[in-house]
């Protein structure tokens, strides 16, 4: 069982996310990052899942170890709650190292940078989320700390400012992104590690649910494992929220036990189908195929039918519908599959023939 948890400074307040406020979203809300704490793996061998990834940084730790010497910095990308926290705190435990965590959105200026750097500690492990939200000048000053362990301080304004070197000890930084592109070349190629985190299979997600019941003290069947597993979109953060939402029904509708019956009695009281999908993807799905015939339409025109913003129907529910092959992105607009038809029963509409006799490209 691994995941992320949306880390930030103390006291940091984040905006409101509507990814945060789903039960099949994969923004850590602090009830989930409570519960995270208490069940994430401790070493690479606890580790469930991303067996390439595993493997690779197995290597460069042990490695490192063997030298004598701090790790490499390393890049870990990846959609949120895939496990790119728990991974650098195992990286941490793994080097016998404390482990520093804080967020690219909490560095605003170069200064904020320079104050962390200066605190750490040899061979400490400095784990910055979110990387490719950091400022542009705190990010110019990472390279030289990434490369020399050395930063300059600025000292005073105008003509008469003066550049302080400041040595730092050797340090690991932990990068984790869920937008690699975005990060500028320069620091991308600093890291001498990089990682790409996949989505799980649903046998490894029965894995993090069996691991999960067990640290819970929650009974569960092979079958009612599956049956999480199976509706967790590949994300072993949802897989943990939706096996406390169906522990809470088993304890309160049957005598606790969880099996597939009352797995699928309690994800069906939230509204999570059997492929995942929750309320808002539904909404999306039947307004394009009952409204709009399938498509093309425009996003604004989608969002509006479905009483969404525009941002929330594009970032929040498309993504995982074009991952499972259900909608496509088009240069007419979004446009219904033949898999999306299947999922809520429906006929797709008879294409029209042109005069022609050729079919009409709206119905093809």
């Amino acid at each position: 069982m691994n995941w992320d948890d949306t880390t930030g400074t103390p006291g940091e307040e984040r905006l409101a996310d509507p990814a945060a406020e789903r039960l099949v979203g994969s923004v850590a809300d602090r009830e989930d990052q409570a519960v995270e704490a208490a069940l994430r793996p401790k070493d690479l061998g606890e580790f469930i899942g991303q067996e390439k990834v595993r493997e690779q940084l197995d290597l460069v730790l042990r490695a490192a170890r063997a030298r004598g010497a701090t790790a490499d910095h390393v890049l870990l990308s990846g959609a949120p709650g895939l496990g790119k926290t728990t991974l650098s705190m195992i990286i941490a435990a793994e080097m016998g190292a404390p482990i520093r965590i804080t967020s690219g959105p909490a560095i605003q200026h170069a200064g904020d940078l320079a104050a962390i750097l200066s605190s750490l500690q040899e061979g400490e492990v400095l784990f910055l989320d979110e990387i490719h939200r950091m400022s542009r000048p705190a990010e110019e000053m990472l390279y030289m700390a990434m490369e020399d362990f050395r930063v300059d301080v600025i000292v005073g304004k105008g003509p008469g400012a003066t550049a302080i070197p400041l040595e730092l000890p050797p340090f690991t930084l932990v990068g984790a992104t869920t937008r690699a592109g975005l990060l500028p070349p320069p620091l991308r190629d600093r890291f001498g590690f990089t990682a790409h985190m996949e989505f799980y299979e649903p046998h490894e997600l029965e894995r993090v649910v069996h691991r999960s019941a067990s640290l819970l003290d929650v009974g569960i069947e092979p079958d009612g494992a599956a049956e999480i597993a199976g509706r967790s979109r590949g994300t072993p953060r949802i897989a943990n929220r939706l096996l406390r939402r169906v522990r809470d029904y088993a304890q309160v509708k049957a005598d606790g036990l969880i099996t597939r019956d009352i797995a699928a009695a309690a994800l069906a009281v939230y509204e999570v189908d059997a492929r995942g999908l929750d309320r808002l993807d539904r909404a999306v799905l039947v307004a394009l195929l009952k409204l709009f015939g399938g498509g093309p339409v425009g996003l604004s025109t989608l969002a509006v039918a479905v009483g969404e913003e525009r941002e929330t129907v594009e970032e929040v529910a498309e993504p995982f519908l074009v991952r499972e092959g259900l909608l496509a992105r088009t240069p007419r607009g979004r446009v219904a599959t033949p898999a999306a038809w299947a999922h809520l029963g429906l006929t797709p509409p008879r294409p029209a023939a042109t005069g022609n006799g050729q079919q009409d490209l709206f119905g093809a």
